[in-house]
């Protein structure tokens, strides 16, 4: 599967489908800038490293177009996209960072960091309780001080591959779908919620991937979607919804050469 974009590893479509179908199976159970839960701040609520790829991508700067080849050594930390989305989520729900308070040593931190994501993924505001964590301004300062103890806290690969909601790719997605989905994610942005959209071109492999939104903003051509890229650290990415083609378009990357996509929201309901 290709999630984190993971477009990192190329498996055949039945491959692709056949891990849908397990992940399905598994889960019977001006302006308007948005202030996401408690202010969601890129270069504060995001994590210092990136989800690697395990290809090397070379995107043609005039057509887009892909080519990609196996990246040797293997990354040792890569195929996490969903992880890492969904843990800057529990991060901003579940946690307090109290910077002005002592830190501790690397034991208490590693609990501290299981505790936040082991808590709902799925809530859609602060928790009364949070999880106080002494010595650090954010996710970004603690995931350098630490990178290894947050790596091992996120869990693998198979997080991403079983995320419950995959079994929606498999499905079409019509024009009216897509239009409802950019209405819908454009106001829970506004009310300050972090929705975590699966990207994809689903049966395409090109890209396959999971972002979350933190801030939208109207356009002349629709909305601008802001959000986070657990594949680059650096920066956040803009997801455009045009309205006037009914459709999202995803910004040319390092492993993407830009496009139009399919998106839907997932961590948002019981099944998802």
């Amino acid at each position: 599967m290709t999630h984190g974009v993971m477009r990192s590893a190329r498996p055949s479509w039945g491959m692709l489908t056949a891990l849908v179908v397990l992940a399905s199976a598994t889960s019977a159970c001006g302006p308007v800038r948005s202030a996401a839960p408690l202010g969601f701040v890129f270069e504060r609520d995001t994590f210092a490293f990136a989800n690697e790829t395990v290809w090397e991508y070379q995107v043609d700067p005039a057509t887009g177009s892909t080519r990609w080849s196996k990246r040797q050594p293997v990354p040792s930390f890569s195929l996490r996209c969903g992880n890492m989305a969904r843990a800057a989520r529990q991060f901003r729900l579940h946690a307090r960072f109290v910077p002005d308070a002592p830190r501790v040593d690397a034991a208490t931190y590693a609990a501290l960091v299981q505790e936040v994501v082991s808590r709902d993924a799925r809530g859609r505001a602060p928790s009364p309780t949070p999880v106080v964590i002494p010595g650090m301004v954010g996710l970004r300062a603690l995931s350098a001080a630490y990178p290894e103890l947050v790596q091992a806290a996120l869990g693998g690969s198979w997080r991403s591959y079983l995320q419950r909601g995959n079994w929606r790719m498999i499905f079409p997605f019509s024009e009216r779908h897509q239009r409802a989905t950019a209405a819908r994610l454009h106001r829970a942005v506004s009310r300050g919620e972090l929705p975590i959209l699966h990207v994809l071109r689903y049966p395409q492999l090109t890209i396959n991937h999971l972002v979350l939104v933190y801030a939208a903003s109207p356009t002349a051509a629709g909305i601008d979607f802001v959000a986070y890229d657990p594949n680059d650290a650096e920066g956040p990415i803009h997801i455009a919804w045009n309205a006037g083609a009914g459709q999202f378009e995803y910004p040319r990357t390092r492993y993407f050469g830009g496009g139009p996509v399919k998106v839907y929201e997932v961590y948002d309901r019981w099944f998802r």
